[in-house]
């Protein structure tokens, strides 16, 4: 068979080969002589030939398939009346009254709707309005933004807020080994989300549109130092020592966000069909970050050095000097005097802003 020198170029473009005219000579004769190899094997008869998978007849090596390992099933079970799990008695310390103890030891579970916020504006944003420079949270009226009675509204007609959440940043480490993710930085979500309920003029509302008339001015749009606009807000998580006695609330965690304002003061979508629903305002704060107000301020911790002792949460019958006496006394007598005690509180200045629930500092 031969093969035309046409067919050799076309097959060395196809495969991308470059054959100079010197080599298409020897390259003609070496095809040919492939090509004549083939035709005579192909005459080669193999009918009684069996195909094999290898060039050589090679057998794969096994070992027997006998047990060699004696059966252990038994020997598992000779000693089970000494297995010292078996001794435990019903109804002792098992997993679930274990568990009980520690929520016990904890004063139960921390409650997502047991909660209290603290609005805590900066001084400058409640200053008389500048006429030249355009900066003033009020034209010509008399401000109130500042007012405890003001502030002290917004605080409690607090509908839901988020807690805020923090990450560490890391970047990677190269070194021999697999490398390592090393931390350089804390980081924060920015904001935070919150709503509030609008009573009938709304004065929620305008509490953060003064705000933000403190940041910018409306009509010049002259931007305020940042200093003078950014507050705080404090968020503290509630507790109760007793679930009969609803009153009987404290804080028990608390964060403290810094550089504060309001960034967007949501839309309110009105409808004839809610005649029964409260008006709610939706507000995105603006903060930096935020420190733990148990472990970062009240014990001065800092990154790098040694943390103090974390305070511990004492039980309700540990908790003041009443606590300690009326846990001694009958449970009659007991309940008469939380009565007693509760009707104290409220009547109190304090209890009469917050309805009996909290006491200093967090009044």
């Amino acid at each position: 068979m031969s093969i035309k020198k046409e067919e050799i170029n076309k097959i060395a473009h196809l495969a991308r080969i470059n054959v100079s005219k010197e080599e298409l000579d020897q390259v003609e004769k070496k095809l040919v002589g492939i090509i004549a190899l083939i035709e005579k094997m192909q005459e080669v008869n193999t009918d009684s030939i069996d195909p094999m998978s290898h060039a050589l007849d090679i057998n794969q090596p096994l070992r027997e398939d006998s047990v060699t390992e004696k059966d252990i099933r038994d020997k598992s079970l000779v000693d089970v009346a000494g297995d010292p799990r078996l001794k435990r008695k019903p109804g002792g310390a098992g997993t679930i009254q274990r568990f009980l103890a520690q929520v016990n030891q904890g004063e139960g579970f921390a409650r997502t709707n047991r909660y209290i916020v603290r609005v805590n504006l900066p001084r400058p944003v409640a200053e008389p309005v500048d006429e030249e420079q355009g900066f003033g949270i009020n034209e010509g009226g008399n401000n109130d933004l500042e007012s405890n009675q003001t502030v002290e509204n917004v605080d409690m007609m607090c509908n839901s807020v988020v807690m805020p959440n923090r990450d560490i940043n890391t970047a990677p480490h190269l070194m021999y080994g697999p490398r390592r993710e090393m931390p350089y930085a804390y980081s924060y979500s920015a904001n935070i989300e919150c709503s509030f309920y609008g009573d009938k003029f709304l004065r929620q509302r305008l509490f953060f549109e003064n705000w933000q008339k403190g940041i910018m001015d409306i009509n010049s749009h002259n931007m305020r130092f940042y200093d003078d606009y950014v507050g705080s807000m404090d968020i503290f998580t509630l507790g109760q020592f007793d679930s009969q006695q609803d009153d009987e609330a404290r804080v028990t965690y608390g964060v403290r966000l810094y550089e504060v304002y309001p960034q967007t003061i949501g839309s309110i979508d009105y409808a004839y069909a809610n005649n029964d629903q409260a008006t709610i305002v939706p507000i995105t704060l603006n903060f930096r970050t935020w420190r733990n107000l148990t472990i970062d301020q009240v014990n001065g911790a800092t990154v790098g050095q040694a943390i103090g002792d974390v305070p511990t949460i004492k039980a309700s019958k540990d908790f003041g000097l009443f606590g300690g006496i009326l846990n001694k006394l009958p449970p009659e007598f007991r309940r008469a005097g939380r009565d007693i005690l509760q009707t104290t509180r409220r009547n109190l200045p304090i209890g009469r802003i917050t309805g009996g629930r909290l006491f200093p500092p967090f009044g």
